[in-house]
C-alpha cells in the first residue's frame, strides 16, 4: 500500500508522527550555506583587488574582470543546474558545486598572474552557479507553506553573514599591513584562500542531507518522499501533501520545458526574469564589490576603508533579519515596493554627497541606507519568489534559467562599475537611483503576491490567469 493510502514507515494504524520544525530549519540552514559561499566571495575579492591593483598595477578593466570573472562561470553553472538537477536530483548537484568552489578558493590563493586568477574564479563561479538557484529550490520544496518565505530566505541571510564575516576577516588581515607593505602579497592570498573553509563545511553538511521530497515523488520514489515529508510536517500533513504533489506531477506530465515560453507560464517567466535582473541592477553590489575602493578615496590612509566595509556588512545582516521576520507576515510585494523606492532615495543622497563633497560620514550613512532597503526586500525575496513561481517538473530548470539573468546582470555591475566611478564619480550612484525607480514601477505593475499560497496553488494561479 502506498503512503497516500495511509501506510508509511511503520505508521500503519499505530499512530501518527509529529513534524519537526527543528529538522526543517537544519535543512534550510544546510542548503543556505550556498549563500554564505556567494557572500564570502562578494567581499573577499573586493578586499583582494585593492591589494592586487597596487601589486600588479591593474587597469580599471582588469579590476572589473577579476571581480566579474566569477559571474562567467556562474552563468554557465546556473544555466545547466536546473537541467541536471531535474535529472539527477538537487543534492548531488549541490555537492558538485561545493567541491568546485573549494578547489577554486585554494587555486585562487596560489596564482601569480591576473590571467590565472581569472581562470580560477571562473571555476569558482561554476560552483556557486550550480549551487545558487538550486539551494533555494531545495529549501522551497522542503519548507511548510506557512514558513516557506522565511526559510527560503535563509540563503540570502547566510549570504549576508558571509559578507559580514569576510568584512571582519579582511579588516583583520589589512591591520597587518596596507597595500604597500611587505605583507601585501600574502594579504590578498589569505582573503581568497579562506573561502575554502565554508565550502568544505557546506560539502560536509550536504553529505547528511536527504534529497528533495518533491523530486523523489516526481521520480516515483513514493516511500522515501513520504518519509521526508512526514519528518518535516507530521504524518497527516505528509499524506495530504503527497496527494497534492502527485496530482500536480500527473498534470505536469502533459507539459514540457517549452511551456515556460507559452501562456500562461510565460507571465511567470517575465516576473522571474524581472526580479532576477533587478536583484543586481538595483546597484547594491556597486557598494559591496568596491566598498574599500569607494571609502579609500573618502577616508585615505590606514585601513578605515575596510572598517567602513564592515559597517555596511553589519547593517546588511540586521536588515536581512528584519526581512526574514516580515516576509511571511506582511508579504513579498509590500517589502519590495518600500525597498526599491527606499534604495532610489538613498542612492540620490549618496550621489549628491560625493558630487558636492559632503562629509564622508554622510556618504557612509547613505550607503548603509541603500544596503538596508535592499537587504529586507530584493535581497531575500528575489530568491524566494523565483523558486515559488514555477511547477515542480520545471522548477529546477526555470529557476536556473532566471538565475542566469541574475549572474549576467551581476557581471555587468562588477565589470563596469570601476569605469563608471572613474568617469562619472558620484553620478554613478544617481544612475543606480534611476534603475531603482524602474524596479519600483516593475514591482508595482508586474509582480503578484505569493504569501500564504502553497506551491500547487501558485501553479494553479498561473493556469487561471
Amino acid at each position: 500500500m502506498s503512503p497516500v493510502n495511509g501506510t508509511a514507515g511503520g505508521n500503519t494504524g499505530v499512530g501518527t508522527r509529529q513534524g519537526s520544525m527543528k529538522y526543517v530549519v537544519i535543512l534550510a540552514v544546510s542548503a543556505g550555506l550556498a549563500g554564505l559561499l556567494y557572500g564570502y566571495d562578494t567581499v573577499s575579492v573586493s578586499g583582494a583587488v585593492t591589494y592586487l591593483t597596487a601589486l600588479w598595477n591593474l587597469s580599471t578593466g582588469m579590476q572589473g574582470l577579476i571581480v566579474s570573472s566569477i559571474m562567467i562561470g556562474g552563468v554557465i553553472g546556473v544555466g545547466v543546474s536546473g537541467f541536471v538537477s531535474d535529472k539527477f536530483g538537487r543534492r548531488p548537484v549541490l555537492m558538485v558545486g561545493a567541491a568546485l568552489f573549494f578547489i577554486a578558493a585554494l587555486w585562487s590563493a596560489s596564482v601569480n598572474t591576473a590571467a590565472a586568477l581569472v581562470v580560477a574564479r571562473i571555476i569558482g563561479g561554476l560552483g556557486i552557479g550550480l549551487s545558487s538557484s538550486l539551494a533555494i529550490t531545495y529549501i522551497t520544496e522542503c519548507a511548510p507553506t506557512k514558513f516557506r518565505g522565511t526559510l527560503s530566505s535563509m540563503y540570502q541571510f547566510l549570504c549576508t553573514i558571509g559578507i559580514l564575516l569576510t568584512n571582519i576577516i579582511n579588516y583583520a588581515i589589512s591591520a597587518n599591513g596596507g597595500v604597500h607593505s611587505s605583507f601585501a602579497n600574502s594579504a590578498w592570498r589569505w582573503m581568497l584562500g579562506i573561502g575554502a573553509i565554508p565550502a568544505l563545511v557546506f560539502l560536509i553538511a550536504l553529505a547528511f542531507m536527504p534529497e528533495s521530497p518533491r523530486f523523489l515523488l516526481q521520480k516515483g520514489k513514493q516511500q522515501k518522499g513520504f518519509e521526508i515529508l512526514e519528518r518535516i510536517g507530521g504524518t497527516e500533513s505528509a499524506k495530504q501533501e503527497v496527494v497534492e504533489i502527485n496530482a500536480s506531477i500527473e498534470e505536469d506530465k502533459k507539459g514540457t520545458f517549452s511551456d515556460l515560453f507559452k501562456k500562461p507560464l510565460s507571465y511567470a517567466l517575465i516576473v522571474g526574469i524581472f526580479l532576477a535582473l533587478f536583484n543586481q541592477w538595483a546597484g547594491q553590489n556597486a557598494i559591496f564589490y568596491y566598498a574599500p575602493t569607494i571609502f579609500e578615496n573618502i577616508f585615505p590612509g590606514g585601513n578605515t576603508a575596510f572598517l567602513c566595509s564592515a559597517v555596511t556588512g553589519t547593517v546588511n545582516v540586521i536588515a536581512t533579519i528584519f526581512g526574514l521576520y516580515m516576509i511571511d507576515r506582511i508579504g513579498r510585494k509590500p517589502l519590495l515596493l518600500s525597498g526599491t523606492i527606499g534604495m532610489c532615495v538613498s542612492y540620490i543622497l549618496m550621489g549628491l554627497s560625493m558630487i558636492l563633497n559632503w562629509n564622508g560620514v554622510l556618504t557612509l550613512v547613505f550607503s548603509c541606507m541603500v544596503i538596508i532597503f535592499f537587504a529586507y526586500s530584493l535581497g531575500p525575496i528575489t530568491w524566494v519568489m523565483v523558486s515559488e513561481l514555477f511547477p515542480t517538473y520545471m522548477r529546477g530548470r526555470a529557476a536556473g534559467f532566471c538565475t542566469m539573468f541574475t549572474w549576467g546582470a551581476n557581471f555587468v555591475v562588477a565589470q563596469f562599475t570601476p569605469a563608471m566611478m572613474s568617469n562619472w564619480g558620484g553620478g554613478t550612484f544617481l544612475f543606480w537611483a534611476v534603475m531603482d525607480l524602474v524596479a519600483f514601477l516593475g514591482v508595482k505593475f508586474l509582480v503578484p503576491e505569493t504569501k500564504g499560497r502553497s506551491l500547487e496553488e501558485i501553479q494553479s494561479f498561473w493556469t487561471k490567469k
